[in-house]
């Protein structure tokens, strides 16, 4: 079969199989050569196949394209399942976490069980303490009172020209409570003890509620009601304050 040194180079750059079904062709062409074909169709024939070389080149270089895409697929999908094989182990990492914090949170909400009962307890002991606190001042507060019961009459006479006509007693007049009450005579003239025991006088507040008791008495006795405050101790500005309001203020250690 003849053939150009041109053609057979194309027909190599051909796909075998379809080299083999081009050479079949050329050799059918040759047997029929006499017959049937003609320079002008052998011609159509070389472009033909010139074109299939062609189409087969543009096929190639799409593969090689296909290839580097699918190769750069490839090491994407390998970043991808890196990236998620990454956040796998955040996520053991951040679960492991949460692990240790809910055994923290539950270690903290036992210690916040136990610290609510010793505050507890602690409250229970602090009422108690209170009450005896409490109980201990009003003995405190009695034992006051009832010293000045004994020692009163003797100091405000010796001290102040006071007279006790009566028994100082605790009385409720006008709806109060007096710790001290009892007639007398100042200089002369009839007086009534309106008085209160307070441990300590720190607070002028003290002073108004005594004010408030006197201010009862007289109106409903017919004899001047004298204030008068019994206490273990008062501080100098609240004395001060008793004294410029008419307040007769008797410390424990005077009588003494």
């Amino acid at each position: 079969m003849g053939m150009s040194v041109a053609l057979y180079r194309k027909l190599e750059r051909v796909a075998p199989d379809l080299r083999e079904v081009l050479l079949s062709l050329f050799e059918e062409v040759e047997r029929n050569r006499e017959e049937s074909v003609t320079k002008r169709e052998f011609n159509e024939l070389k472009d033909v196949v010139q074109d299939l070389a062609q189409a087969q080149l543009r096929t190639e270089a799409r593969l090689d394209s296909l290839a580097v895409k699918v190769e750069e697929l490839a090491e994407a999908q390998k970043r991808t399942e890196a990236r998620v094989e990454e956040l796998a182990e955040a996520q053991k990492r951040t679960e492991a976490r949460l692990d240790s914090l809910a055994i923290k949170v539950e270690e903290l909400a036992q210690a916040q069980k136990r610290t609510e009962k010793e505050v507890a307890s602690l409250a229970r002991g602090l009422k108690a303490t209170r009450e005896q606190v409490g109980g201990l001042s009003r003995s405190m507060a009695y034992a006051l009172e009832n010293e000045a019961y004994r020692k009163l009459p003797a100091h405000l006479a010796a001290n102040y020209g006071i007279q006790v006509q009566d028994r100082i007693v605790r009385a409720d007049v006008a709806n109060e409570e007096i710790n001290f009450f009892a007639r007398a005579l100042k200089d002369g003239k009839a007086v009534v003890l309106v008085g209160e025991s307070v441990l300590r006088l720190d607070d002028v507040s003290k002073l108004r509620s005594l004010r408030r008791k006197v201010d009862k008495v007289a109106a409903v006795t017919a004899e001047e009601p004298l204030p008068l405050i019994v206490t273990h101790y008062a501080k100098p500005k609240v004395l001060e304050k008793a004294r410029e309001a008419g307040i007769l203020v008797i410390q424990s250690f005077e009588w003494d």
